[in-house]
């Protein structure tokens, strides 16, 4: 008998304004209080009610077989929109006829479901506006029953604030999410029952140009989706009297301007005090030169928030405020992160203060800013200008995000304190479900800059960086997506950027590179940046992310249905990745040949279209990566990953129970990987490049022969011993590098270049003093000038190793049905733990080594959750498995193998 508890409602604890009528539900099961560890979960039981755990009831589930405490679909009455719901569940457990104990009650609300009509309407400003948008309307409630319960459900084109009767209801959050906003845009739901009085009431919406209207990626187009921000908002009101009303925006709402002159994401906010926008909020007042709004058409699907919005989750206290020699006043925030400040402001009235944000203090003692640009153009990033009102003010921009340490602050007539300024954290909120310690602090160190940088990207899509391009590169997250499952509650996260990326894919099966796509119907015209981004949707590692990252989810959280949602995506991007083995015309029989090196290269290499290739190996540089994947391209990484993708393909397919698409993906799978083995391993052992990842690739992909996997880890570690024990992969192999050395019995070497301090490694950026994981191994060029972004997450996919192999804690099957315990004892850390909360809970591994008279003795401690096994390997001692609860485990690591004692 077991006690059930975490319910969730779409990966969410107690959402508020789902949109779908059959949302997902899951919950934990835990041991009773009084020690007695839980048997595995046979069957369940909700109940479900109206309006709260005192409502109508809506649904009482039978006694559903079923073992799993998450997938379980709602299947009682219609869901109704803007209304509240209540639910528990029990469970019964193997061998037993009784049920356990019923949850605590559990809360949902709905939105506005899918498919209902919305009775608001799109307003918006004059055609020509270029500024913040504000937005009004007048709800009067006279001779209305009280309001017993209120929801506003609020959009926009751009990044909006919703005030009711002057009470923020937004605060600091960034949205609605970037979406394909061609397709979709996100709803956000707010209670305002107690904002609303029984007479008028000022409904007010600022919206700022956000991911709509602002500068976007590394092309710095403005309006990509349109010229004109938008609002829109609908009020559900139950009253005392039993009665419902809707209201909602609509030609009698006006518009114009405020205190917010300007606000854009990357180029930041320009704010000027002096202007009274008061009456904007107030009932009783009418804002000055308001103008009727304009209601506009739009054939967008509004969709409910998937995964928690992009708000404020800490802030930081400055370390320093010192003066440059340029006499400007220079802000230490101790460090790296995405968001704003806010600061104490005073001054005369008319003063300019101008706020630019940076990662790097250079050697001049002055902030630099030129590592930022890739290009000699648009260098106005991360700046905000504020007039002074002529009182003393704490000052925070609305509608911008940066990425930053640092702060210079320039015209400010008075001087900071660190007291004055603190730093605000925003990202999605994702609560933590993971942790890690060991004996060496450096490790500790590199996971918490990858946290860092986690939180510091994983923003309203998952940014390479939140400074210069901030877009969400497929490529990035399919490589750090099990790191992040491993860290947070990504779950949800990762689903809503899939969705966007089903939408974004293309009628020939290609990709685009960055999700959202940055390319809209509004934009006609087709800049040389637009053509070559539209190129590049064939590359294999980034387009892949549609496998990948559903087949992390998969492992991590047990999620089949996100398998089936994309399986046609997937169909489509493999068949894409297969017609690139057949070169049709003269140019393309051309470009293959160019890509053979002259060589006609066998049927079934990828021999055309675009890709990436490894990217960024130690001492590359973009520019001429770029180059270079245009003309020569790497038809040995595309073909490994075709095969590599058409197998897991096929497992996808397997789980799915389409068995004639398994055997078809493996027969692709096999005719690439012999196509591969053709092409690109030699008589003598040497495979592709003869480079660190080719190596690396061919082992973990499974490309090679059995007699041919040990000639090719010799000449990997001994490209690796002439590179001084120095990582030489880029961002496609770097996950897979320290795993396939350990798989191999390597971890000597392992432990070489994993505490490895001088550039390319990990602890070289730590010793450096970095707080989160720069974007190129080296962080800086040979005159000690930064480059590259110093906020990337992509090399921080090392973070799921130490997890998994150092401290040992690892998804031996879906949703950790079996828990994989197998650290890696033998090397300079002395002790390591790890713990995950995984979809059965809380699991967790703890080992410490100590030397003996005998020998070496590692003591390890294993949590297993209810309803999972453990699966424990440590050193050269035979695999056993444990069941739920906690065990301590003794092990001897002399010669002379000692069974390890369990109790």
């Amino acid at each position: 008998m077991t006690l059930t508890h975490d319910l969730r409602v779409e990966t969410l604890v107690e959402p508020v304004g789902i949109d779908t009528q059959r949302p997902e539900l899951a919950w934990r099961l835990d041991a009773l209080a009084d020690g007695a560890q839980g048997a595995a979960m046979a069957a369940w039981q909700v109940e479900a009610r109206e309006g709260g755990p005192d409502g109508r009831s809506v649904w009482e589930s039978d006694r559903v077989p079923g073992s799993r405490p998450w997938g379980v679909r709602w299947d009682g009455e219609d869901l109704r929109s803007s209304t509240t719901y209540a639910w528990r569940v029990r469970t019964w457990t193997a061998g037993e006829d009784e049920a356990g104990p019923w949850s605590e009650w559990a809360l949902f609300e709905t939105g506005v479901l899918r498919g209902e009509a919305w009775s608001a309407a799109w307003v918006a400003g004059p055609p020509a506006a270029t500024g913040v948008a504000y937005l009004r309307g007048d709800l009067d409630l006279s001779g209305l029953a009280p309001v017993v319960r209120a929801r506003a459900h609020v959009s926009a084109l751009g990044w909006c604030r919703l005030f009711v009767n002057g009470v923020d209801h937004t605060g600091p959050a960034l949205v609605p999410r970037w979406t394909p906003f061609d397709t979709e845009v996100e709803f956000q739901t707010y209670d305002v029952t107690h904002a609303l009085t029984s007479g008028a009431n000022a409904l007010t919406l600022v919206v700022g140009d956000g991911r709509f209207r602002g500068r976007n990626g590394i092309k710095n187009e403005r309006a990509l989706y349109g010229d004109r921000l938008a609002g829109l908002v609908e009020v559900h009101l139950d009253l005392a009297d039993g009665s419902t009303r809707r209201v909602g925006s609509d030609g009698s709402w006006v518009t114009g301007t405020g205190s917010i002159l300007e606000s854009d994401p990357k180029w930041g906010e320009r704010t000027d005090l002096r202007i009274d926008d008061s009456a904007w909020f107030d009932p009783q007042r009418r804002p000055a030169g308001a103008l009727p709004a304009e209601v506009l058409p739009s054939r967008r699907r509004l969709v409910g928030e998937r995964t928690g919005r992009v708000q404020q989750v800490r802030t930081l206290s400055a370390v320093s405020v010192v003066r440059t020699p340029s006499g400007k006043q220079l802000v230490d925030l101790g460090q790296n992160f995405a968001g704003v400040v806010r600061l104490r402001l005073d001054g005369p009235a008319g003063t300019r203060v101008r706020l630019t944000h940076s990662e790097i203090v250079g050697s001049d003692g002055e902030l630099d800013t030129d590592y930022i640009h890739l290009l000699p153009f648009g260098r106005w990033y991360q700046r905000d200008e504020v007039v002074l009102g002529g009182e003393e003010v704490w000052w925070q921009p609305w509608f911008t995000v940066h990425g930053f340490r640092y702060v210079e602050v320039d015209g400010l007539p008075t001087s900071l304190s660190p007291a004055d300024v603190e730093g605000v954290v925003l990202s999605s909120e994702l609560p933590d479900v993971g942790e890690f310690d060991c004996s060496d602090p450096r490790l500790v160190r590199l996971r918490e800059n990858i946290a860092w940088s986690l939180r510091s990207n994983f923003m309203d899509t998952s940014t390479d960086c939140p400074t210069r391009e901030r877009s969400g590169w497929t490529g990035d997250i399919q490589l750090f997506a099990p790191t992040a499952l491993s860290m947070v509650e990504a779950h949800g996260y990762l689903r809503r950027y899939l969705r966007s990326l089903a939408l974004e894919q293309r009628p020939d099966g290609s990709i685009p590179p960055v999700i959202p796509s940055e390319t809209s119907e509004f934009t006609s015209r087709r800049s040389l940046f637009t053509r070559y981004f539209e190129h590049t949707s064939t590359s294999v590692g980034w387009g892949d992310a549609a496998v990948y990252v559903p087949q992390a989810l998969h492992t991590y959280r047990g999620d089949v249905e996100v398998l089936r949602e994309m399986y046609p995506v997937v169909v489509r991007w493999v068949d894409r990745l297969e017609r690139r083995t057949r070169p049709e015309g003269p140019v393309q029989h051309l470009a293959a040949r160019v890509r053979g090196r002259g060589r006609r290269l066998p049927e079934g290499v990828v021999s055309v279209g675009y890709d990436w290739g490894e990217w960024l190996r130690p001492g590359e540089g973009m520019l001429a990566i770029s180059a270079g994947n245009l003309t020569l391209g790497h038809p040995e990484v595309a073909t490994a990953y075709l095969a590599h993708t058409a197998a897991r393909t096929a497992e996808v397919a397997d789980v799915l129970g389409r068995a004639e698409d398994a055997a078809r993906f493996r027969r692709l799978a096999e005719r690439t990987r012999h196509a591969y083995r053709a092409a690109f391993v030699r008589p003598d052992g040497r495979v592709g490049a003869d480079e660190q990842d080719d190596y690396v690739r061919a082992i973990a992909f499974g490309l090679l022969e059995p007699s041919e996997i040990r000639p090719a880890l010799e000449l990997l570690l001994s490209r690796l011993r002439h590179n001084g024990f120095h990582v030489g992969t880029g961002f496609l192999s770097t996950p897979m590098l320290l795993k396939v050395l350990a798989d191999h019995g390597h971890e000597d070497v392992v432990w070489k270049l994993l505490l490895q301090t001088s550039s390319p490694s990990w602890l070289h950026q730590v010793e450096a003093g970095a707080t989160t994981t720069w974007e190129s191994w080296e962080g800086y060029d040979e005159h000690g000038k930064a480059r590259d972004s110093h906020n990337h997450y992509a090399f921080g996919s090392i973070g799921a190793f130490l997890v998994e192999r150092v401290a040992g804690l690892a998804p031996g099957a879906p949703g950790y049905d079996v828990v994989e315990v197998a650290p890696l004892v033998d090397g300079p850390v002395s002790h390591a733990s790890a713990s995950v909360l995984t979809p059965h809970g809380r699991a967790a591994v703890a080992w410490r080594r100590e030397q003996a008279e005998d020998g070496v003795h590692v003591h390890l401690e294993v949590a297993v959750p209810t309803g999972a096994v453990a699966r424990v390997r440590v050193a050269h001692h035979a695999a056993r498995e444990v069941g739920p609860g906690r065990h301590e485990l003794d092990f001897s690591c002399a010669p002379s193998s000692v069974e390890g004692n369990v109790r």
